[in-house]
């Protein structure tokens, strides 16, 4: 007889049991996880949800109908996404050469500059802000420095509209651009660019080439960040925006601090929500989330 033949009969000794025994202990090691989603994520969502479909202790679309009737709700909500997203092209544009010459670095003088991206990270971001509110004025140093050197006439007018807001954004926002470029670009085979180079490629042709589409990833999984963490930004806008500059999440606060509506916030955020998922669903038909986010 076998030794699978004898050990067949035996509990525990088949591989399907085998299986099971492994997707148990992984649950239970997945459980505290699990839960703690749950409670901190998917119960708020859904009670917030809940909420949007309340009006006067009943159910009802009165909210949503509410935002199809009034036009305000479709100019804060373009006014988000376009802010959100020159932010975000603002920080490619600034953040992707740093992280390039990060990676160019010797290991120390990386160090150092991780370290000097990292730092606006130790302040506070209403600091930060009102750190900006004092640049941005019409005396401030800014100003005064573009009037010193001749290039404008009169002060620029920095404050309380989205130039302010975007530049105060833009301050908050690269660091988590940064970051994960260059942990892309750090990975990166650079004796790839050689072999390009060996085999005829001229410099600017290998790095568009071959580089940049390696650090695509990176690039992606940076701006996704910086995007979605624009969409609810609250803090900069109302101070640097002055009251001029109105979006999502201002809107969101007004409906609870000032009319105590919480159907109407959160019939808001669950459009907004939507429209998020929206817009990275239509980035996933030019980049791979899964190459963003990691596989599922």
């Amino acid at each position: 007889m076998s030794a699978y033949a004898m050990t067949a009969g035996k509990p525990g000794a088949g591989p399907a049991h085998r299986i099971s025994r492994d997707t148990m202990r992984r649950g239970v090691l997945l459980a505290p996880a699990l839960l703690l989603v749950i409670g901190l994520v998917v119960l708020p969502g859904l009670w917030l949800l809940a909420l949007s479909f309340i009006e006067k202790g009943h159910f009802s679309f009165a909210h949503y109908e509410r935002m199809l009737t009034y036009s305000s709700y479709y100019r804060i909500l373009i006014a988000t996404f376009r802010i959100s997203l020159v932010v975000t092209l603002i920080c490619i544009v600034l953040g992707f050469p740093v992280a390039y010459l990060m990676a160019q670095l010797p290991a120390r003088l990386a160090v150092v500059l991780t370290v000097l991206v990292i730092l606006p990270l130790w302040t506070s971001v209403l600091v930060r802000t009102y750190a900006w509110l004092v640049l941005l004025t019409d005396g401030g140093p800014i100003n005064r420095l573009l009037l010193s050197s001749g290039l404008i006439q009169t002060p620029l007018k920095l404050l309380f509209n989205e130039t302010g807001t975007v530049i105060g954004m833009v301050h908050v926002m690269l660091p988590f651009f940064i970051l994960p470029v260059y942990s892309a670009v750090r990975s990166f085979d650079w004796s790839l660019m050689q072999a390009a180079a060996s085999l005829g490629a001229p410099p600017r042709s290998a790095f568009w080439r071959v580089f940049v589409p390696l650090a695509l990833p990176g690039v992606a999984a940076g701006s996704v960040l910086v995007l979605v963490q624009c969409l609810g930004f609250f803090v900069t806008p109302a101070v640097l925006g002055g009251g001029n500059v109105t979006m999502a999440s201002m809107k969101i606060a007004s409906n609870i601090q000032q009319y105590f509506d919480w159907g109407a916030a959160s019939a808001f955020g669950v459009v907004l929500l939507l429209a998020t998922l929206g817009l990275l669903l239509i980035a996933g038909r030019f980049v791979s989330l899964n190459r963003v986010l990691g596989p599922a």
